[in-house]
């Protein structure tokens, strides 16, 4: 279920893509689930706790500085644009842009998603910051929001066929830009 809303949106799937995917029958999925939001609100969660969470974790505990955050990106842009899911964008990503996330308990997922992101690369910022990888006077916590806002924008590029080079150029630019005195 979930590589089915990731890959199509919950607006773009029906119950029958669902009975389709699943070999579960209609009654089945509404007797577990209670119709599609609830079930498309269960594979949110579940994308979120096995995809994003444990990055966001490792993120959080490198301890390399602007390396842990340029590597991030690396893996990001490397797994949009090539692999099994490549140009599927992110979940997350894709929810902030479609109708579900005026559902109150999707957008909760949404907002923790991007407090975890922003707290992981905080986190990442305020070692960067003590290693003397900043430039003097950069906040780290101002610092963390654009790099937030850049992942997303790297999820939704992807999706749209944007080129890992040029994702790539745009995230060492946004590194620089953020006052750092070099980038790994």
């Amino acid at each position: 279920m979930v590589r089915l809303f990731w890959r199509q949106g919950v607006a773009s799937t029906g119950i029958q893509d669902v009975v389709t995917a699943t070999g579960l029958n209609r009654s089945s999925l509404y007797a577990t689930f209670g119709g599609k939001q609830e079930l498309y609100l269960a594979a949110l969660r579940r994308y979120v706790q096995q995809r994003p969470q444990p990055v966001f974790r490792r993120l959080a505990q490198d301890e390399r500085g602007l390396p842990a955050i340029s590597g991030f990106f690396a893996g990001l842009i490397e797994a949009r644009c090539s692999g099994d899911y490549a140009r599927w964008g992110c979940t997350v990503s894709n929810a902030h842009t479609g109708a579900e996330n005026s559902d109150p308990e999707a957008r909760a997922v949404l907002d923790r998603h991007h407090q975890q992101l922003r707290d992981a690369t905080h986190s990442v910022l305020v070692t960067a910051d003590a290693q003397g990888q900043l430039a003097p006077g950069s906040d780290p916590g101002a610092c963390a929001d654009p790099l937030a806002l850049l992942a997303y924008g790297v999820n939704l590029r992807s999706r749209a066929g944007a080129d890992a080079h040029d994702l790539n150029g745009t995230v060492t630019t946004a590194l620089a830009a953020l006052g750092a005195r070099s980038t790994p």
